[in-house]
């Protein structure tokens, strides 16, 4: 029936990467069905027809879509129905967009969408690592022009071993949680997690991961090789050679206002001058090709050029102008760095902006801080919360919960602009999770530290690498606030001049720098290695010399950065803000839980409302108690400890007479727990009544002598001097 279909295989690593095309999703410029064991991934790539009036910029689109019945689920919700994505889907789309978004050609402006739809998933083999790989077999056997082919691994490091795309559970026990992307012959993307390796160990899962990408590469290009692919053509726009011829004469004066101080002003500077520039040309070709030759207003001159028919607009001549003067800019600024080795902004290659870092900048969050550095800041703030407050994560695999994680906001303020509030684009996200990942590294264990904690970097300024500012005031309001972070973390953003075989690598970029630059390298990690990565190109791919020179640049930048922190905070504060929830942790037995919750939850409820603390049980018998009232935590954990309390053979307790009998008492050792006391065991000597020695509500020191169940008989006289008070 798919008279055009086509199924081949492509090895990666020791698996198999089945590929199938011409069945589904046909009417798509290009689209393959990807499996590896039981997971199938569909892939689609489309282009828009034409390209939109006035438009200057390439629109391209990646959306990773996993649909809930690919593992056998019901999406989470009241409507039962995919909806917005997930954090974690717009991430992977980011992976996936990165590195190929360098490899369409300059002048293709023809709107561009990827699709990821994960169909099934196993559990075992993941999507995200076969994402990449599908985009660009899915572009490569399109219409659309790609200079593909490029492929996507993820690479594990265990015992000091490289593992390629680790599974769960190696993913547990790696120090490196890497993501590379890259063609045959360069890098392109890079995105990792790690416990503090050493640049020489990043660098290499790096070069480990692209020589697996080279043999994936070169499978793709004989797939795609046995297709007969057309790419479509497509017209490069030439900037006119009068507005070309114009503008050059300028030169120095775009170099001039290039080199003023400040951000703002620099920005208001080059914008003014290709305002006076452009005004002027259009007057000059206004006066040139107007035909009455009467004097008029200029303005009423300039109205009657767009009616003229037999010559270019005005509208022609501003695209170009302002196209012609962004290229120049660029230019001017790539030479001085490339060439002259002089920035923008006067600084040495290597040299970070003035530092500044302050703690306790808030005083009602339960931690604060303030990191600024040069013209980009970071307003940090930690709270810390309970179990309650856990981030509840709901995907293809089971049910997850985050006790740590890091939230980036980026108001239109922090450059000087006004604009709308909207909720967290890809962009915050993606700085978000950058940022978590780098703090992470340093948290302490559950066990160490049960509060949830969430930080939130609020960036109230910004000239280049935000994400890094918000991982250094992260961690300085992480120590201010208490939290037992092991080290100090710190990052810096590295930046590319590239031309030809000359290149420059900068330390601590900003914004001018990132946007008319070749690559934006940020490396995070504490004195002793590296915890966080990402890289993202604008050319088709960068060497292994250039990457140890930007690494060995960001080690010793860290360490200058970190410097400066640990003068302001060196180690987090062995005491809690007042204002946050205090803790106590207990152990209780397991089998004791659900006498603890009872029916219903009635008697934690019970405990709760006398107390007025929350209560965190695990099921392996970890209590946590929350609150703010001393007195009260004390009495609730009494109350725990009461209501899971299990005697122990042979040990002494004070208990209470609860019931008098013939043959003897009975004793409650806690609420619910009571034992017998035989008419023998109470003295050494002869008692003939019981009422003659006990009374009812009578405290009595009493050993276990023997147990059976739930069933324990007590003693009074084998106590002797072994008073422990154990129950007290």
């Amino acid at each position: 029936m798919f008279q055009n279909e086509k199924n081949f295989e492509i090895n990666v690593g020791n698996s198999v990467l089945k590929v199938n095309t011409g069945k589904i999703a046909r009417q798509a410029s290009g689209s393959v069905m990807l499996e590896m064991g039981d997971t199938k991934v569909l892939v689609t790539a489309t282009r828009s027809k034409d390209v939109r009036d006035g438009q200057d910029f390439f629109p391209l689109t990646v959306d990773y879509i996993e649909k809930m019945y690919a593992s056998g689920k019901f999406p989470g919700g009241f409507i039962k129905r995919e909806a917005k994505p997930s954090t974690e889907e717009i991430l992977i789309s980011r992976i996936v967009d990165r590195p190929i978004r360098p490899l369409f050609p300059d002048g293709f402006l023809n709107a561009v969408h990827i699709v990821i739809n994960v169909l099934s998933f196993d559990g075992v083999n993941m999507p995200e690592n076969m994402a990449t790989i599908g985009a660009s077999l899915a572009l490569g056997i399109s219409d659309i022009p790609f200079s593909g082919p490029v492929a996507g691994v993820t690479v594990g490091m265990i015992d000091g071993k490289y593992i390629l795309n680790p599974t769960k559970e190696e993913q547990e026990k790696s120090r490196i949680y890497l993501s590379v992307a890259g063609t045959k012959d360069a890098i392109t993307m890079v995105e990792a997690s790690s416990d503090e390796v050493l640049e020489e160990e990043m660098l290499n899962a790096i070069l480990f991961g692209h020589e697996n990408i080279k043999n994936i590469c070169n499978s793709q290009i004989e797939i795609i090789n046995s297709f007969d692919v057309k790419k479509m053509e497509f017209t490069k726009t030439e900037i006119d050679a009068e507005v070309k011829s114009y503008l050059d004469e300028y030169k120095e004066d775009i170099k001039k206002a290039i080199l003023v101080p400040g951000k703002l002003e620099k920005q208001e500077a080059v914008e003014n001058l290709g305002k006076k520039l452009e005004e002027f040309f259009i007057q000059a070709k206004a006066r040139e090709i107007l035909t009455n030759k009467e004097e008029k207003d200029i303005e009423v001159a300039i109205d009657e050029l767009l009616g003229v028919s037999d010559v270019k607009d005005i509208k022609y001549y501003k695209k170009h102008l302002r196209a012609y003067y962004h290229d120049l800019e660029k230019e001017i600024v790539r030479n001085l760095i490339i060439f002259d080795k002089y920035r923008p902004d006067g600084r040495k290659i290597d040299e970070i902006r003035p530092l500044y870092a302050e703690i306790d900048t808030l005083k009602m969050p339960h931690g604060s801080a303030l990191f600024t550095r040069g013209e980009t800041q970071s307003l940090a703030t930690v709270t810390l919360g309970t179990k309650d407050d856990e981030q509840i994560i709901d995907g293809l695999e089971e049910e997850s919960r985050k006790k740590f994680f890091l939230h980036y906001n980026f108001p239109p303020f922090s450059v000087g602009e006004a604009g709308f509030l909207r909720a967290p684009g890809r962009r915050e996200l993606g700085h978000g999770n950058l940022a978590e990942r780098a703090l992470k590294a340093v948290m302490p264990s559950e066990e160490e530290f049960p509060y949830t904690v969430r930080v939130v970097s609020e960036i109230t300024e910004s000239n280049g690498s935000s994400s890094q500012a918000s991982i250094c005031g992260g961690s300085l309001a992480l120590m201010a606030a208490g939290v037992p972070i092991r080290k100090t973390v710190a990052g810096i953003a590295m930046g590319l001049i590239k031309e030809n075989d000359e290149y420059t690598v900068l330390t601590d970029i900003q914004g001018l720098e990132d946007h008319l630059g070749d690559m934006d390298f940020k490396v995070a990690g504490t004195k002793d290695g590296i915890t966080a990565i990402q890289m993202d190109i604008k050319i088709e791919g960068i060497s292994r010399e250039i990457m140890d020179i930007a690494l060995k640049q960001a080690n010793k930048a860290r360490f200058e950065i970190i410097e400066v922190m640990e003068n302001v905070i060196k180690e987090p504060r062995k005491e809690l803000s007042p204002t946050a929830p205090k803790i106590i942790n207990l152990q209780i037995d397991p089998n004791t839980i659900a006498i603890l919750i009872g029916p219903g939850g009635k008697n934690i409820k019970a405990i709760i409302d006398e107390t007025n603390v929350q209560i965190d049980i695990e099921d392996d018998g970890r209590v946590s108690i929350y609150g703010k009232d001393q007195a009260m935590m004390n009495k609730a954990k009494e109350l725990v400890e009461m209501a899971t309390f299990t005697p122990e053979l042979d040990k002494v307790y004070k208990g209470r007479v609860v019931k008098l009998a013939k043959f003897g008492a009975f004793v409650a050792l806690a609420p619910g727990k009571e034992g017998l006391l035989h008419i023998s065991e109470i003295s050494d000597k002869r008692i003939k009544n019981v009422e003659d020695a006990l009374v009812e509500n009578q405290e009595v020191v009493v050993k276990v002598i023997s147990m059976e169940n739930d069933k324990f008989s007590l003693s009074m006289k084998k106590v002797g001097n072994e008073d422990d008070g154990k129950n007290e």
